[in-house]
């Protein structure tokens, strides 16, 4: 029997859009300070918005999309125990729809400590998402490099938050060169940073936002409700990944500073699969990763709770062998783009392969 399993996301900030999607054109009439105003105040329930089906058995729901009706600022902001409780009722909803595993997407995961406040829970398992981010942002990373000057300055801005501290790990496993850990606790910073410092990888750390200017690579990987990225942080010339959502860059950006580059990042290709209801802002057959790696421990029958804070470096690497092993159902990097168009000039071969036994690394938990 296959698992079925469920994806919590929520509206973004533009709200009656998003609304108007949902419920139809009438609801974008609504003004924005209404509809925030509603989803704070109203007992609103957890809603399925969307459903999953594979292509070979379309007449299976493999997997629910559950949409909590809070904003990304009203997740970050309210009450902590108020943000929690509208999010164990969407946990209660999969649980009800038979889901065996479920997914914290965009800010649930942070809302909710990278889902350590249902750690308890016995009746469904709670993943983050944020190991298979974390796998698929290196194998991201690796393919801009090789087009990128060989002594390019890596910063991470989030390094120390669930995706940032996996990747981080994973990174210096594998890279030569120099690397800026960029987030708010400098002791965090420099704990991480101790850790993973080598005499191939030379790791500096920074609270400063201004910093990010000398990197000629920066990955985001923060969890602000807004874009946090701004012209006078990158340098000339910079390739930015975007690996957030609600994502933490703006498209003004590529007109004030059309010599950067900014990519879309944790988006996995997922073309035995169809999306069936609302939109989750992607191409069709496109999945934020986070949705790939809660989709591939139902796929493969896990039974409880996987990703949990901060992700180890052994689960990533769990998760790249299922995706290996479920390739035909997709689940490799997709092509590259930019604010959902396209990139060809960055883009890699189709026959590119998801990974080789060379990036696979094995290390203690």
């Amino acid at each position: 029997m296959v698992e079925k399993f469920a994806f919590l996301v929520h509206p973004r900030n533009t709200l009656r859009e998003d609304m108007g999607l949902l419920f139809g054109p009438p609801f974008r009439l609504i003004p924005e300070a209404a509809l925030r105003t509603a989803l704070r105040r109203l007992p609103l329930p957890p809603m399925v918005t969307g459903q999953l089906h594979r292509v070979d058995s379309p007449q299976d729901v493999a997997g629910s999309i559950i949409t909590v009706p809070l904003t990304p600022t009203q997740l970050l902001t309210l009450p902590r125990n108020q943000v929690q409780a509208r999010i164990s009722a969407a946990i209660d909803k999969a649980k009800d729809l038979g889901a065996s595993v479920v997914g914290l997407g965009a800010l649930t995961a942070p809302a909710s400590a990278g889902g350590k406040a249902f750690a308890r829970r016995t009746d469904i398992g709670v993943t983050n998402g944020n190991a298979f981010t974390a796998a698929m942002t290196l194998l991201a990373m690796e393919r801009l490099l090789v087009r990128l000057p060989a002594d390019t300055l890596i910063a991470l801005v989030g390094a120390t938050g669930s995706v940032g501290t996996c990747l981080t790990r994973l990174l210096a496993r594998k890279h030569a060169g120099r690397l800026l850990l960029v987030a708010r606790n400098r002791g965090r910073l420099e704990t991480l940073a101790e850790e993973v410092r080598s005499d191939d990888l030379a790791v500096s750390v920074s609270t400063d936002m201004a910093d990010v200017r000398n990197a000629g690579l920066v990955v985001l990987l923060t969890s602000a409700p807004e874009a946090i990225l701004r012209t006078e942080h990158l340098g000339q010339g910079a390739v930015v990944l975007d690996d957030t959502v609600p994502r933490n860059t703006d498209e003004g950006l590529l007109k004030s500073r059309p010599d950067v580059t900014i990519i879309d990042g944790g988006l996995v290709e997922i073309p035995g699969f169809d999306l069936k209801g609302c939109s989750i802002g992607l191409a069709p057959k496109l999945a934020y990763a986070c949705l790939a790696e809660t989709m591939l421990l139902a796929l493969s029958g896990h039974r409880g709770h996987f990703s949990i804070g901060a992700p180890e470096v052994h689960q990533a690497e769990h998760l790249l062998g299922l995706a290996a092993r479920y390739r035909h159902l997709g689940f490799q990097l997709a092509p590259f783009q930019s604010f959902g168009r396209k990139l060809g000039a960055f883009d890699y071969p189709e026959t590119a392969p998801l990974f080789s036994g060379k990036e696979v690394v094995t290390c203690a938990a």
